[in-house]
């Protein structure tokens, strides 16, 4: 019987251990991406707002600027996005034969380099809420 083998109908989140930088890199784009597919739909929805007027719009925009909770998804979705981007250009030079030998080390540094950027970014997102 081979090492890979029926690991049966439960579950082993044990195994996640097994993972490796690329399975991490594959796993957070797509779920980035899912995560930004949605932000679509919740974008078009606020800007449909639009329809009805302009002071409906604008309306709609500053009562959602307002709650803390979206300012703190708006971090998110910095996160997301910026994460979403670096990856997605660490995959074309992948595809390009560029950098095959550190593909670990350019997952890592897209990780840093998005958790820099959001950390700076937090203060104008979080601008006049405190």
């Amino acid at each position: 019987m081979s090492k890979y083998h029926s690991r049966g109908l439960v579950e082993d989140f044990g195994r996640w251990r097994e993972f490796s930088a690329g399975m991490w890199a594959w796993v957070f784009h797509k779920f980035t991406g899912w995560v930004l597919v949605g932000y679509l739909f919740t974008h078009i929805a606020v800007l449909s707002t639009a329809l009805s007027g302009d002071a409906a719009y604008t309306n709609t925009i500053q009562a959602l600027e307002s709650l803390l909770v979206v300012r703190i998804l708006e971090v998110g979705l910095l996160a997301v996005a910026v994460f979403h981007i670096l990856n997605g250009l660490r995959l074309l030079l992948v595809d390009l034969g560029v950098g095959l030998e550190a593909q670990d080390k350019s997952f890592y540094a897209s990780l840093v380099l998005t958790g820099a950027i959001v950390v700076a970014s937090v203060p104008t997102f979080m601008a006049g809420v405190f």
